[in-house]
C-alpha cells in the first residue's frame, strides 16, 4: 500500500505499486474470483474512458470499516455519487469517534439469547462480530440535535447527510477522533461535497432519534428534506452527469434493498415519467450473497434490469456472489492500482 500523507484535515496516499492488482490478475481466474477481476478491470476501463461511477451501499459496510479503501476512492475521483442506508451514513461517524471503544465478538455464532441480553445490559449493540457502544450514539446525537434545532429556528430545511457534512467540516467531533480521519469515507465525501442520497433515513438510529424529538414537540418533520426530494435531486444529478461524460455513469452496488433500488430507478423515472432521452446506466456490478429466486430484487440477475430500462443489452454487467467485506476492498484496490 502507499505511504499515508496528511496535510491539515485532509489525507492523501501516494499511488501504490500495483501489488494487489498484479496478484488479482495472476490468481483470480475462475468462478467468483474471475467475476471480481473482470468487474474491477471493466470499472477501471470505464474510468479511463471518461465515465463516472455511482456507488449504492447497503449492509453494514461502515461498521466493517470499508472507509479504509472507500475514502481513497472518493479522494481520487473514482466515485462520483453515493446512495447509502441511514445506518451506513451514521456508522462511519460512530466508527470515527469511538472505534477503540467497540467490542469485538469473534465467536458471535456461538452466542445464546442470554449472551445477547448480557450485551444489551452492557449497552452494546451488536452488528455481526462488532458491538457499537450506545454511548457513542448519544455523543453524536447531542451535537446533531443542536444543529437540528438551529435549522428549525432559522426555518432551514436540509437533507440528513448535509447536517453530518456540516458537523464533520466544522470539526465539531474532531477532539473525539479515534481513528485516522483519512479512513473515514464520509469525511472524504464531505470534503468533496460529494452528491449523497440516503433513502429511508428515518429507519436509522439517528432517524429514530429525530422522530422521537418530533413526537416530543422539540423538532419538526419539515426540517428534514424528504426521500421524494432526494429522488428529485438524484434525477437532476444523473441527467447532468450522464450528459456531460461520453462514457456515461456506471452503477456499483454493494448488497441490495433500498440503497440499490432507489438510485437505479432514476433512469426509468427520467425516461418513462419525464419523457426525457438519457443514457442508461453504462456499467453495472453487484456484490451479493442473495439467492436468485422468489422475486427478490437483491437476487435478480442484471439482465432483468434491461426490461425496466435501467441497463442496455451491451452494458457491462457483473455479479460477484461473495462477502462484500472481502470483495469491495479488492475491487477498490484494483481500481486504485494498489
Amino acid at each position: 500500500m502507499g505511504t499515508l500523507k496528511i496535510t491539515g484535515k485532509k489525507a492523501r496516499k501516494a499511488p501504490g505499486n500495483g501489488t494487489i492488482s498484479r496478484f488479482i490478475d495472476r490468481n483470480f481466474r475462475h468462478f467468483n474470483s474471475l467475476a471480481l477481476k473482470n468487474a474491477a478491470a471493466a470499472y477501471r476501463e470505464h474510468m479511463d474512458s471518461g465515465g463516472k461511477m455511482f456507488l449504492a451501499m447497503a449492509g453494514a459496510m461502515s461498521t466493517a470499516e470499508l472507509g479504509l479503501t472507500l475514502a481513497e476512492m472518493i479522494r481520487r475521483d473514482k466515485i462520483h455519487g453515493i446512495a447509502c442506508t441511514g445506518a451506513n451514513l451514521e456508522e462511519d461517524v460512530f466508527n470515527l469517534v469511538a472505534n477503540k471503544d467497540y467490542v469485538m465478538v469473534p465467536h458471535y455464532r456461538d452466542l445464546t439469547p442470554a449472551d445477547e441480553r448480557r450485551l444489551l445490559k452492557r449497552n452494546l449493540n451488536r452488528v455481526t462480530d462488532t458491538c457499537i457502544p450506545g454511548d457513542v450514539m448519544r455523543k453524536v446525537e447531542g451535537i446533531l440535535t443542536t444543529r437540528w434545532k438551529r435549522a428549525l429556528e432559522r426555518g432551514e430545511r436540509k437533507f440528513p447527510h448535509e447536517f453530518l457534512y456540516e458537523v464533520l467540516l466544522a470539526g465539531d467531533l474532531e477532539r473525539h477522533y479515534q481513528i485516522d480521519p483519512a479512513d473515514s469515507w464520509l469525511l472524504a465525501a464531505a470534503e468533496k461535497n460529494l452528491p449523497l442520497f440516503v433513502p429511508g433515513w428515518e429507519d436509522s438510529t439517528l432517524g429514530n432519534v429525530y422522530t422521537a424529538q418530533c413526537i416530543r414537540g422539540n423538532l419538526a418533520p419539515s426540517t428534514i428534506r424528504t426521500g421524494i426530494e432526494y429522488m428529485m435531486e438524484l434525477t437532476s444529478w444523473y441527467e447532468r452527469t450522464a450528459a456531460a461524460c461520453r462514457a456515461g455513469v456506471g452503477f456499483f452496488q454493494i448488497g441490495g434493498g433500498i440503497a440499490g433500488d432507489f438510485p437505479i430507478c432514476a433512469v426509468p423515472l427520467l425516461i418513462f415519467d419525464l419523457k426525457k432521452k438519457v443514457k442508461l446506466w453504462s456499467y453495472f456490478c453487484q456484490i451479493s450473497d442473495s439467492v436468485t429466486s422468489y422475486g427478490s430484487y437483491s437476487g435478480a440477475v442484471p439482465n432483468e434490469k434491461i426490461t425496466w430500462n435501467k441497463l442496455d443489452v451491451d452494458s457491462p454487467k457483473f455479479v460477484i456472489e461473495s462477502d462484500a467485506t472481502i470483495v469491495a476492498p479488492l475491487v477498490f484496490s484494483y481500481v486504485l492500482n494498489d
